[in-house]
């Protein structure tokens, strides 16, 4: 955990950093008040800001409350001798966590540090749990249609923002709607030191009032100006907004990938039952493997499935391991039609075979005892 030490009086820095240098943390300490805690944030990231509000004068709550307000996932430990109702309600408004007696911080101040490390650990966990990704395996797999329409079926029912991170040659959004983004993810990574919820979400085009895109590049250049730190600034920021946060990926192997990925609870490769897909799937499993995501975190859908189909969900089996498959059916004229109009599939085939796979993932989000596991539930139960 990151822990940043914020106070004018070194002696008492120096006394913290000793208290907590046995608990495997990462701790800068920082001479400085609460108005440095804007430029302490963007530049150290922490996890846990301890600061040092003895000195009343210089204590200013309100720059604590607009920090807490802007990244919520920061915890906030204040150390402090006033105890009255009033301050104690005044800092809990403000966003901190807890408030820890200077005379008795030998014995406060691991406790506490460990109470938000364990809150911390399954926040992140949940945080996790939101974000999933769809990768085609071959250009034409129909991840991008899966991954739209996904979103807006999930949207009847939960908040969802979906990245379109093919930052070169992304059109995520004309699968649902007509029009240009009047912003993209480049306006976020150029301005990337104001970020915030009424950023983000501004920045985003709200198909729904609970289904939002935020769009790739309209240039391919502008890619350039989009680093990794910077997704992984604005997924941090999203499962705080979002209930569920969807990526559309490229088939490209990178480190902005990687940054994506390793925030995922869930990698969906989309393909199809032909040897150029299964090819590609083999060499993009194997690259996760060597990046030690686990084999639980993968799994298939098998798009435009029919059983009639020379390559079999046996010989996938065969040919990939055994990874959970799950199948779309084939409707390749009425989904080109969809994607022509720019507008989801439900709109246009409420009762066709691909609309009632994914219905049917959808039951499972609540499915009788003796149903098996689908893809909806495994994502909700894990969000």
């Amino acid at each position: 955990m990151k822990i940043v030490l914020i106070s004018d009086d070194k002696i008492l820095l120096q006394q913290m950093q000793g208290m907590l240098a046995d608990n495997a943390n990462e701790i800068s300490t920082i001479p400085g008040e609460t108005s440095d805690l804007r430029s302490i944030t963007k530049e150290l990231a922490p996890d846990l800001m301890l600061i040092d509000g003895r000195n009343k004068e210089a204590l200013d709550l309100e720059h604590v409350e607009r920090l807490t307000l802007q990244c919520p996932a920061i915890a906030v430990i204040l150390i402090s001798d006033v105890t009255s109702p009033k301050f104690l309600l005044a800092a809990m408004r403000a966003g901190v966590r807890e408030v820890l007696s200077p005379s008795h911080l030998q014995e406060l101040l691991v406790p506490a540090v460990e109470r938000i490390a364990t809150k911390l650990s399954a926040s992140q966990a949940a945080e996790q749990a939101k974000i999933h990704a769809f990768i085609g395996t071959s250009g034409g797999s129909g991840a991008t249609f899966l991954a739209t329409n996904f979103g807006y079926q999930l949207a009847q029912s939960h908040k969802v923002l979906l990245i379109d991170l093919n930052l070169q040659f992304g059109d995520a959004l004309s699968f649902v709607q007509e029009g240009k983004a009047p912003k993209s993810i480049a306006d976020i990574a150029r301005e990337i030191k104001r970020l915030d919820s009424s950023l983000l979400v501004a920045s985003a085009v709200h198909v729904t009032p609970n289904f939002h895109i935020l769009a790739a590049p309209e240039e391919p250049g502008q890619a350039a100006d989009i680093r990794p730190e910077h997704i992984d600034e604005i997924l941090g920021l999203a499962v705080t907004q979002y209930d569920i946060v969807l990526l559309d990926m490229p088939r490209i192997v990178d480190m902005i990938l990687m940054t994506a990925l390793d925030r995922a609870a869930s990698i969906f490769l989309v393909l199809q039952a032909s040897v150029p897909h299964l090819r590609n799937a083999d060499k993009l499993l194997s690259a996760f493997r060597s990046l030690d995501y686990s084999r639980d975190k993968v799994e298939l859908i098998l798009n435009r499935y029919d059983k009639r189909n020379d390559i079999t969900i046996e010989k996938i089996r065969k040919t990939l391991g055994q990874l959970e498959i799950h199948t779309i059916a084939n409707g390749y004229r009425q989904v080109s039609t969809a994607i022509n109009q720019g507008v989801p599939l439900v709109q246009l085939e409420r009762k066709h075979g691909v609309i009632r796979s994914l219905n049917q993932l959808g039951d499972t989000m609540t499915p009788a005892a003796e149903h098996p596991v689908g893809l909806f539930e495994r994502l909700f139960r894990r969000a």
